[in-house]
């Protein structure tokens, strides 16, 4: 399985390392966490982060998140034309590979972290 990745807010990040699993608001409102593929990731930071700075890009293990009982659900996705993986569950800190600073540099564009490509 191919890793996920969630652009995160430093706060829901903190929040995590207290509690043991990463949540946010929209778990709250929409039911599931909203999670994207690599190739996804530049779109979904221009379209809803612009020019944010200090975010979190948080690289997910989906083996890890379906053998802790998380369903993940590839569902399409009308806005964007594509399935995006959504997550219907708290992820818990085991499920997290890797943490990357993220954030808009000074032109206001994303890129990825260099061992993303």
């Amino acid at each position: 399985m191919k890793p996920l990745y969630r652009i995160a807010e430093p706060a829901d990040w903190a929040q995590a390392q207290h509690t043991g699993f990463f949540t946010s608001q929209d778990l709250a409102t929409e039911g599931f966490l909203h999670s994207s593929e690599r190739h996804q990731v530049l779109e979904t930071a221009r379209r809803y982060y612009a020019g944010r700075r200090g975010l979190l890009l948080l690289e997910w293990d989906e083996a890890a998140l379906e053998a802790a009982g998380i369903k993940v659900k590839r569902e399409w996705v009308e806005s964007r034309q594509q399935h995006f993986a959504h997550v219907f569950g708290p992820v818990p800190l085991a499920a997290v590979q890797r943490v990357w600073p993220f954030g808009a540099d000074a032109a206001g564009e994303f890129h990825l972290p260099p061992e993303l490509g």
